[in-house]
C-alpha cells in the first residue's frame, strides 16, 4: 500500500494537529495518559471477537483469552462472582447502556424504563431503538434523580415491573443517583426486588468510586443488575470502547446460536473490536491498585483546586461528592470555544482527568473565565 506525496503530507499534517491538541479535552472526560505502543504490532491483524469469549469460535483470530481476563477484573471490581457474571468489551458507553436496557426489557417485556432528565442523551435513542415504554423523571439541581418524582410516576403508571436507569456520574454535573434510596422507595410501593430491573450507567465514575475511601453505592453488592463503564474515559484508550457487566442468568435469556461461526452471540454489535480488549488488559495489568488510587486522588484534588480557585474569585463553582466534574457559570462563546468546554444552558464544566498533572491548563481556563464573567457583569 502506497500513498501519494499529497496524501502523506495530509497524514503528517493531521499527526501534527493531534500532537498539538492531545491534551485539549479539559471539558470532556477522556484521559490521555496512556501508552499502548507495546500493542502496535497487532494492528496488522484483523482481530475480531465475534461471539462469546467463553466459548469456541471458528474465527480463530480473536483476543478472547484477553477479554476474559478483562471481564474477570471488572467482575471483581464491581463485586459480583465471576462465574455469576457475563459481559464484554463494547464500542462505548452507549452500547453498554443499550445492553442493560435490552436485558431489562427481555426480563420485563411490558415494563417501563425510568430515567432522569440528566441522563446521557443516548438513552433517548435507546428507547426508540428498543421500542420500550419510557417515562422521563425530573432531576434535582445537583443532577441527581428526583426520587419523589420517580415514585410518583411509577404509581401514576401503575407500573409493576419498572426498569430503572440510574446514573453513576451524570454527563454534565457528575451526579450519582442514590440507588439505596431508589430501592427503598420502590420497596415501599410493595414491589419486590425480583420484580424490577436496575441498570447503572457508570461511564465515568465507575472507574473512580472503586478507588475512593467512601464511595456511594454503585455495584452488584449494592443491588444493581447491570453496569456499564467507558474505557476511553478514566482508563484511557485511543479507540472509544467500554465494558458492560451483567448477571449471567439474565444474559442467558438473549443468547443466540450462530452456526457459521460455531458460537453463541450475546452481544449487541456481533462482530467486535478485538484490539480494545488488548488495550484494556494492558491498562489494568500494568498498574497496581495503589497506583490507581493515587491517580484518582490526583484528579479529585485537582477538581477541588479548581472549585477553590473559582470560589475565591467569587464565582459559584461546585462539584458533587467523589466527582472530578467542576460546574460553573457558562462564560462567553469565545472562552468556551477557546478551552473546548462542554456547556449546557447557563452552566459549563471542566473535568480534571488524570493527565492534568499540574494546574497550568486549569489555571489558564479559570483566569479567562474570571475575566470574562467580570466583563459581562460590568
Amino acid at each position: 500500500m502506497t500513498l501519494s506525496i499529497s496524501d502523506q503530507n495530509k497524514l503528517d499534517s493531521f499527526w501534527s494537529y493531534c500532537v498539538k491538541n492531545q491534551y485539549f479535552n479539559i471539558g470532556y472526560p477522556e484521559s490521555a495518559d496512556f501508552d499502548y505502543t507495546i500493542l502496535e504490532r497487532f494492528m496488522r491483524f484483523s482481530i475480531n471477537n465475534c461471539g462469546d469469549w467463553g466459548e469456541y469460535c471458528n474465527y480463530l483470530l480473536n483476543s478472547f483469552d484477553f477479554e476474559k481476563e478483562v471481564m474477570e477484573y471488572f467482575a471483581q471490581l464491581f463485586k459480583i462472582p465471576f462465574e455469576e457474571s457475563w459481559g464484554y468489551v463494547t464500542n462505548g458507553g452507549t452500547e453498554g447502556n443499550m445492553f442493560g436496557c435490552y436485558l431489562g426489557r427481555e426480563i420485563f417485556p411490558n415494563g417501563t424504563l425510568y430515567y432522569s432528565k440528566d441522563t446521557h442523551y443516548s438513552v433517548a435513542k435507546i428507547v426508540k431503538l428498543l421500542r420500550i415504554k419510557s417515562t422521563l423523571v425530573e432531576s434535582q439541581p445537583n443532577g441527581e434523580m428526583d426520587y419523589a418524582d420517580l415514585i410518583k410516576k411509577i404509581k401514576r403508571d401503575n407500573e409493576k415491573h419498572p426498569i430503572i436507569f440510574a446514573n453513576i456520574g451524570t454527563t454534565v454535573r457528575g451526579a450519582i443517583d442514590n440507588i439505596v434510596i431508589i430501592q427503598q422507595s420502590i420497596s415501599e410501593l410493595g414491589i419486590e426486588r425480583k420484580d424490577y430491573y436496575l441498570h447503572a450507567d457508570a461511564a465515568l465514575s465507575g472507574m473512580i468510586l472503586p478507588f475512593v475511601d467512601n464511595p456511594q453505592p454503585f455495584n452488584f453488592a449494592d443491588g444493581i443488575d447491570s453496569i456499564g463503564v467507558s474505557g476511553h474515559k478514566m482508563i484511557g484508550s485511543p479507540i472509544p470502547c467500554g465494558i458492560v457487566v451483567a448477571k449471567k442468568k439474565n444474559v442467558d435469556r438473549i443468547s443466540v446460536e450462530i452456526d457459521y461461526i460455531s458460537a453463541h452471540d450475546k452481544t449487541i454489535s456481533g462482530s467486535r473490536n478485538g484490539h480494545t480488549p488488548l488495550m484494556m488488559r494492558e491498562a489494568i495489568r500494568s498498574h497496581s491498585w495503589e497506583e490507581g488510587r493515587r491517580r484518582i486522588e490526583r484528579s479529585l484534588n485537582m477538581a477541588q483546586y479548581a472549585v477553590d480557585r473559582f470560589q475565591s474569585a467569587g464565582i459559584d463553582a461546585w462539584r458533587n461528592k467523589n466527582s472530578i466534574t467542576v460546574v460553573f457559570p457558562c462564560p462567553s462563546e469565545a472562552v468556551w470555544k477557546k478551552h473546548c468546554l462542554a456547556t449546557s444552558g447557563d452552566i459549563a464544566h471542566l473535568i480534571a482527568t488524570a493527565h492534568h498533572l499540574d494546574s497550568s491548563k486549569i489555571d489558564a481556563l479559570i483566569d479567562d473565565v474570571i475575566a470574562d464573567l467580570k466583563k459581562q457583569a460590568a
